[in-house]
Order: structure tokens, then C-alpha cells, then sequence
């Protein structure tokens, strides 16, 4: 992570307390998944470093790192060269990997230089701005908007603007949400449905786990007859990197109750919400 490389030879002195905050916070969090907690803390290895890999053909891969595209023949179906009998290697259909790897430990930079001094301490602030949901509840953000109404048809929030961070690479994806329950005697004030995608969208986040996260918040709110939640997001994750299709949008949706139960409803809702 860039608060951390840029540390380089710097990692045994005294951190800030928003970096040391960030630390145990993204470590909490990231727990569940030793993968994500090894990627936070692992350095980019020595070329010379790296041990040969396994691939599908049942034979050391050992083109890398010593000769990656060395001796390759074209594969037909990428703009990638793979080697002769490694043609199924799942290694060499890794897009990140197209170029040799890299020899540097770090991100190679100067830590010392003026406009990277502050950097750590700015982007862990940033950070825990990005991760603010953590710290709060749905009790904290209702605050008392929940409101006895004899009101039985739909009400949608739509196009409630969303920005979060994805879990897997800490990098932003953002979009929009539409909010729609079927009330059961009560309301919520309508700032809250943003407020609730609020609490949810600054965390470590998918978007799938978040759709449904919102949907089951509205729930526990005023347990209404039913709700829909339909989420439409950009990932850098995909636009930046990896596959690099920057026109690709993900959409997610979770239905429950009579949005699940009735087509109707169901339709009238996302017919609504287009």
C-alpha cells in the first residue's frame, strides 16, 4: 500500500496517529481474508527472488522471471507472448504480468522528497475519510426520523450519489443508488436512505455485498413490506488495471419481501427507477 512503501527504510520510527488509526482499522477489517491482509503488508520481491511457477501443463514454469518473453511464440487469442508448451498457463493470461517484472523493492521513489514528505500522513487521513462508515451506526444516522404514517405505497429515493473503495485493490469504485420499501405504518425521513447508503459505501466494499447491506438496513429501520435496492457502479479495479475497460458499469440488485414475492411491485419499481 502507498502509505506504507513510502515509508521505505522508515518503518521502526514513531507514526502518526491517523496512520497508526489506519493500521488497526484496515487490519480489522482485513482479517477475514488472509490474502488481503498478506497484500498489505508484502513488498514487490527481487526479480532474481521469485520461485519458478506451476502452470496447467503439469511442468515448472521457469520462463519466469529469468525469461518471460524469451524464446515465445504468439498466442493467437491475446497480445501476449507465451512460451512454447505454455500455452494454458494460467500465468501468462495475467494482463498485469504482460511486462517483466519489475526489479525494484519498492515503489522507487525518494520518501524524502517535498511533495511525498506529508504524503503518508495525507493519504492515511484520506483513508479514514474513505472509511468513515466504520464508526457509525444506523441508530446514529436516524436520529429519531422514523415517522408513524398511514402510508402503504411506494416510495423510492433514486439516484443517490455513492463512492466507495473496493476491498480487493483499495481503489475506488462509484455510482448510483435507488432506494424503494413499501411502508408498514411508517416513513423514514428521506435524507436518511442517503445517509444509510452513506454509512455503507465508506467501507471496504463490493458492490454486491453492499446492495444487499442497504436493503437490510432499511429493515431494520421500520420494517417495511418490502424493499429494493439497484445499484449501478464504475470500478477502477477494471478501468485502471487488469481487464481495462473503462465504459463497463456493474449493476446489482437486491429484492426482499413483496419486491421479491410480487412481480408487480417488483416491476413497477424498477420500471420507476430507470
Amino acid at each position: 500500500m502507498l502509505i506504507f512503501a513510502l515509508h521505505g527504510n522508515r518503518a521502526n520510527e514513531n507514526v502518526s496517529c491517523e496512520e497508526a488509526h489506519l493500521r488497526a482499522r484496515l487490519g480489522r477489517d482485513l482479517q477475514r481474508s488472509s490474502d488481503q491482509s498478506q497484500r498489505m503488508r508484502v513488498k514487490l520481491p527481487r526479480q532474481d527472488s521469485l520461485p519458478a511457477m506451476a502452470c496447467a501443463c503439469d511442468s515448472a514454469c521457469v520462463c519466469f522471471p529469468a525469461s518471460l518473453h524469451e524464446g515465445s511464440s504468439e498466442c493467437p487469442s491475446r497480445r501476449v507472448s507465451v512460451p512454447a508448451g505454455h500455452e494454458k498457463c494460467t500465468f501468462h493470461f495475467d494482463m498485469e504480468l504482460d511486462h517483466k517484472p519489475p526489479t525494484r523493492k519498492d515503489l522507487g521513489e525518494d520518501p524524502s522528497r517535498e511533495g511525498l514528505l506529508k504524503t503518508p500522513e495525507r493519504a492515511a487521513k484520506a483513508m479514514l475519510f474513505f472509511t468513515k462508515g466504520y464508526d457509525q451506526t444506523i441508530d446514529d444516522v436516524m436520529n429519531g426520523a422514523v415517522f408513524d404514517e398511514d402510508h402503504d405505497d411506494l416510495v423510492i429515493v433514486k439516484d443517490i450519489e455513492m463512492f466507495s473503495v473496493c476491498e480487493h485493490h483499495l481503489v475506488p469504485f462509484w455510482g448510483k443508488v435507488s432506494v424503494g420499501y413499501l411502508p408498514n405504518k411508517k416513513v423514514l425521513g428521506l435524507s436518511k436512505v442517503a445517509r444509510i447508503v452513506e454509512i455503507f459505501s465508506r467501507r471496504l466494499q463490493v458492490q454486491e455485498r453492499l446492495t444487499k447491506q442497504i436493503a437490510l438496513a432499511v429493515v431494520e429501520a421500520i420494517q417495511p413490506t418490502g424493499v429494493g435496492v439497484v445499484v449501478e457502479g464504475t470500478h477502477m479495479c477494471m478501468v485502471m488495471r487488469g481487464v481495462q475497460k473503462i465504459n463497463s458499469k456493474t449493476t446489482t440488485s437486491t429484492m426482499l419481501g413483496v419486491f421479491r414475492d410480487d412481480p408487480k411491485t417488483r416491476e413497477e419499481f424498477l420500471t420507476l427507477v430507470k
